[in-house]
């Protein structure tokens, strides 16, 4: 009876009960879960099995893929923007709220102290002024972001399409050249070389010739819609500004995290009639919205934790039923409840950790297949990039994989008590 059972055959039953009960002794409990799980040739529980490993497997590697999915878009937009307009900017606190900034005299003093805090990285001028561009009998209204040669463009030339940035090499030159975006120069169709003409609508309407030296593509509409890049020169010079005058600062930060601590470091340093605002403020709307993308990300995660448990808890209570005699003939030889319910626990034990081996494979190798070759693509306008990002973090990982094995052992104690209801006279007579 004990061979049909997948019970082990010991020389004496004094010295199997003696095992049996040693507190110490946890590989028999061990050794029946292994049997019960991976040796038994009932094809109903080899079934159950499989499907329960590939519950998990499945839900695990949806929640990998959520999360790094997630991670990897908010990462990609968040760069995107920050790249283009710096983690902080710092204007005159005025009632000016157009797209043409109030001038103020660049502070020397101000940007070393700033450079003292260990999170800001670079600090440079610009301006904006807007205009309006006629080319090929159309017009387009844009914005004009003016930079001088302090500017780094690591960004632009990770984004651009054709053509080269402004070469601020002859200052005479590039006050006539111009960066514009992908989606201006299909509406008003422009490429690189292209001459055009820009007007400035102030007191006396001004035009200004332009050469377009490069067109980039951030694929954020709020950027390619509206912006155009230039000199900071010919902005100070068309808005009879002082040499000396700016219309504003672009800080860049190397801990976005501690994006709220460096503004509000900035700001105690600031002249007064001066303010910083971050680029969560100038850019709330999308910010907004990728925030409203955690809590996507939470249920998703609840949902497939969910699905592992009700499908875990419906494994074990199948295999405790079919094994109804086997626990009938424990307790028979004097094996308590909590012994013959550590039997199972190893059983899912093991059918969790076979899961979720599986699914971290599965998961992690599906996400570093996408983040390699780009496969599968998403809708620009719509979704601001042309794939579907991954990012990996190994912290969220780790909680994942902890939590999901911890949620799921706690919530395996409930069933298993099940073995307490079974009456060994009825269990032995059970088929």
């Amino acid at each position: 009876m004990f061979r049909d059972l997948s019970l082990p055959v010991f020389s004496g039953k004094t010295a199997y009960l003696r095992r049996y009960k040693n507190p110490a002794a946890l590989s028999f409990a061990y050794f029946i879960a292994n049997r019960i799980t991976f040796k038994s040739k009932r094809t109903f529980s080899k079934l159950i099995v499989r499907i329960a490993i590939v519950g998990i497997a499945l839900g695990l590697a949806v929640m990998i893929l959520s999360l790094a999915v997630v991670r990897g878009f908010k990462n990609e937009i968040r760069q995107k923007i920050r790249g283009f307009s710096g983690d902080m900017q710092v204007v005159k606190y005025d009632l000016n709220n157009s797209y043409e900034n109030s001038p103020f005299t660049a502070d020397g003093n101000f940007v070393k102290r700033a450079h003292q805090n260990s999170n800001v990285t670079t600090i440079v001028p610009f301006a904006t002024k807007p205009g309006i561009i006629k080319a090929h009998n159309e017009i387009e209204g844009v914005i004009l972001k003016g930079v001088d040669k302090t500017y780094s463009w690591a960004f632009f030339k990770n984004n651009i399409v054709t053509g080269t940035t402004i070469n601020f090499s002859d200052s005479v030159k590039s006050k006539t050249q111009l960066l514009i975006s992908q989606v201006t120069a299909d509406r008003l169709r422009l490429k690189v070389g292209d001459k055009i003409q820009m007007y400035f609508v102030q007191e006396h309407l001004r035009r200004r010739p332009f050469v377009i030296t490069g067109i980039f593509d951030t694929g954020i509409e709020e950027i390619d819609k509206h912006y155009v890049v230039g000199d900071l020169a010919l902005i100070n010079r068309l808005n009879s500004w002082k040499p000396d005058e700016i219309g504003g600062y672009e800080i860049q930060v190397a801990d976005f995290d501690q994006l709220n601590q460096t503004a509000n470091s900035i700001d105690d340093i600031l002249p007064t009639k001066l303010k910083a605002y971050t680029v969560t403020e100038n850019f709330s709307t999308i910010f907004g919205w990728l925030d409203l993308l955690d809590g996507n990300t939470q249920v998703v995660l609840v949902l497939m934790i969910l699905v592992a448990v009700i499908n875990m808890i419906s494994a074990l209570l199948i295999m405790i039923v079919e094994r109804t005699a086997m626990i009938g003939i424990l307790k028979a030889m004097g094996a308590n409840n909590w012994a013959i319910q550590k039997v199972f626990l190893y059983n899912a034990f093991y059918l969790i950790g076979l899961g979720m081996l599986f699914g971290n494979i599965f998961g992690i190798g599906f996400g570093f297949f996408q983040s390699q070759t780009h496969l599968f693509k998403l809708d620009q306008a719509s979704y601001y990039m042309s794939f579907v990002p991954i990012q990996f973090d190994w912290l969220d990982l780790i909680l994942l994989n902890v939590g999901t094995l911890v949620v799921c052992l706690l919530v395996m104690v409930g069933p298993s008590m099940l073995v307490s209801r079974i009456e060994p006279v009825k269990a032995i007579q059970f088929k």
